[in-house]
């Protein structure tokens, strides 16, 4: 018995996660809906006809429109006695429609896909689920990548290069830091600014919105106190890898090996920080204790646990390579160390998100199509919001066949996807393998 049916691998996938409704509302917020006896392309039809051309990267907009519209009249999207709108008329559609409507609609759209975190949740997820939690957290992780744009006046005064001199990028680039849902890659929100824009300034914009029933995994690269601080201040659990000149005074050892430690502003040093690593020995609530507290009342202090351990040296040396996590996890009932240990490496899983999405769904070494910045944010966004949609397509097709999601290839769903988009064809779960 097929799972998937004909219309959901097609361009139905993006009608089925991206629902008319949520179109029509996003569009509504942002006050540009078209009338279409004033002869505009409507609204809602550019926004798939956009969907759609991440879908088909290596295809010009008319050809992308033939093959969308077809597929959108049978959803009731589009009214077959409307002629396929030319190249002008697209572009120009994609200009009124301006830069703010696809992130406000993936705001809608692209939530989590693994399922609802409960206590039980790592030890009863299957398909959709296995890998996406540790206990009753759901697993994210943060990541940033870049995206080359066609090398016009107005993307490079918006984004900028890469370097400078002899060693600036050929083309200007965007700097994307997204959160990305472990198990399934399925990006849940982000940032997109301009190159010289840095991972830690887009990353700090993203913490605030971080969830209690969460746990963020991130790279070492990532880490300041004032990050781990805001992301801790919203409830959700940490899983950080502290840098190597971090200092991490031992407050208590556990009984599995690991120690608590104080993190801290940078900014405390000497006496006052000797007295906080003292206090925290002692037991003391730091969230209460008056060096610990900062001039505004906040924070400048917080414990923390740290799990250590070795990855062997893959030439078999026996030197191997120290790793030291960071976690507010500080009860080792709560988390057990190997648990930790294996939850950090489910970060490369945004790895394989950010991956499927650069070099499956765009093409390796392409340059985006949008040569205005409202267009290229459009077309960003787009893209963000299609591979949301492909990730929550497998992720319900490994649940309903038990598998893990990294057992399904996103390349091949992605080639049906494309495949059916003017057709239909019923493709079990098994198809994507």
């Amino acid at each position: 018995m097929s799972v998937v049916s004909p219309d959901q691998v097609s361009i139905g996938v993006l009608v089925d996660a991206v629902p008319r409704d949520a179109v029509d509302e996003a569009i509504a917020v942002c006050g540009v809906r078209e009338r279409r006896s004033e002869g505009k392309l409507p609204a809602h039809v550019i926004t798939y006809l956009t969907l759609g051309l991440c879908l088909f990267p290596d295809d010009d907009y008319e050809e992308v429109a033939a093959k969308v519209t077809g597929s959108l009249d049978r959803f009731g999207c589009w009214d077959a006695a409307w002629t396929v709108p030319t190249a002008s008329a697209i572009t120009q559609a994609r200009k009124r429609l301006g830069r703010e409507v696809f992130p406000e609609l993936f705001e809608r759209t692209c939530g989590p896909v693994a399922g609802d975190a409960s206590p039980s949740a790592g030890l009863l997820a299957l398909g959709t689920a296995r890998g996406a939690f540790l206990r009753g957290w759901r697993l994210l992780a943060i990541d940033g990548f870049e995206l080359d744009l066609p090398d016009t006046p107005a993307n490079a005064a918006e984004f900028g290069y890469a370097g400078s001199g002899e060693n600036r990028s050929a083309f200007p680039k965007a700097r994307v830091v997204a959160l990305a849902e472990c198990g399934t890659h399925a990006f849940l929100a982000a940032e997109v600014d301009a190159h010289a824009v840095g991972e830690k300034t887009l990353a700090q914009r993203l913490y605030p919105r971080l969830q209690a029933d969460e746990l963020l995994t991130a790279d070492r690269g990532f880490y300041s106190w004032t990050a781990w601080d805001t992301a801790a201040a919203t409830g959700a659990a940490l899983l950080w890898r502290a840098p190597t000149q971090l200092a991490l005074p031992v407050v208590r050892v556990l009984e599995d090996g690991t120690y608590l430690t104080v993190v801290m502003d940078s900014a405390i040093r000497g006496a006052r920080r000797d007295r906080i690593v003292a206090a925290a020995r002692a037991g003391h609530d730091l969230a209460g204790h008056p060096d610990a507290i900062g001039k505004l009342g906040l924070p400048v202090a917080r414990l923390a646990r740290v799990i250590e351990y070795d990855v062997p040296d893959r030439a078999g040396n026996g030197t191997g390579e120290l790793i030291a996590l960071l976690t507010t996890i500080t009860d080792p009932g709560d988390a057990r160390a190997d648990e930790i240990a294996a939850t950090y490496h489910e970060r490369w899983e945004e790895e394989t998100g950010n991956d499927q999405l650069k070099t499956h769904l765009r093409g390796p070494g392409k340059v985006l199509r949008s040569r205005l910045p409202d267009l290229v944010y459009q077309e960003i966004w787009a893209y963000l919001i299609v591979h949301h949609a492909i990730s929550a397509l497998i992720a319900k097709a490994s649940a309903a066949a038990d598998l893990d999601p990294d057992r399904i290839s996103f390349a091949k769903a992605l080639r049906l996807i494309r495949r059916t988009a003017t057709g239909t064809a019923d493709i079990p779960p098994s198809g994507l393998g």
